[in-house]
């Protein structure tokens, strides 16, 4: 892990292309997250543990990348987000909680970027774990809640796009009814 870690502070961003740093931010978001995590496992429950009063972990000075030491905050509000304008990076990036979107098996690679981004978005889109749809209303991740800009307020299309099957039909068949809700965010560690 150290190694990888040390490998990524070495990298110059800048010298990569737009996709390549693209993968680049988000392995490195999800890499130190590990890190951050591991300092304090096993006693840790969640994330939120290891925050202060007056920091949440997001905003620990500690991940070293390009010469200097930023936070998990700044690689997600400052880099990615805004330079990428995806919202496929939020089904991409891992905070470690239970309600996160999985950590996929192997590093995310610009050549093979967007094909991993649309796999690890359909794969959250479809899990039964982070939808439910009741009569009327579509009950989604706060994700789509607490980022609703980057899905242009429109959960419904977002959904129609990435969601397959018997899911899709549904949502497709109702959608001029349907009401979004958000469910519970479990915060507790996930098994990455």
């Amino acid at each position: 892990m150290n190694q990888y870690l040390k490998v990524l502070e070495n990298t110059d961003p800048k010298s990569l292309s737009q996709s390549d740093q693209f993968a680049f931010y988000t392995n490195a978001y999800n890499a130190w997250t590990i890190k951050l995590i591991l300092s304090s496992y096993p006693g840790v429950k969640s994330i939120k543990d290891l925050g202060s009063f007056l920091k949440s972990p997001w905003e620990k000075k500690f991940v070293r990348l390009d010469g200097g030491v930023t936070t998990l905050d700044h690689i997600e509000h400052n880099i990615l987000r805004p330079q990428f304008k995806d919202p496929r990076v939020h089904f991409a990036i891992n905070c470690s909680a239970a309600s996160c979107p999985p950590l996929r098996p192997e590093p995310y690679l610009g050549d093979s970027l967007d094909q991993q981004l649309n796999d690890s978005t359909r794969s959250f889109v479809n899990d039964g774990n982070n939808y439910r749809l009741e009569g009327n209303t579509l009950y989604v991740s706060r994700i789509f809640k607490w980022f609703s800009e980057d899905f242009n307020d429109d959960v419904l299309s977002f959904y129609l796009k990435y969601a397959e099957g018997e899911l899709k039909k549904q949502i497709a068949q109702k959608k001029d009814a349907l009401q979004i809700k958000y469910l519970h965010y479990d915060w507790s560690l996930n098994r990455i």
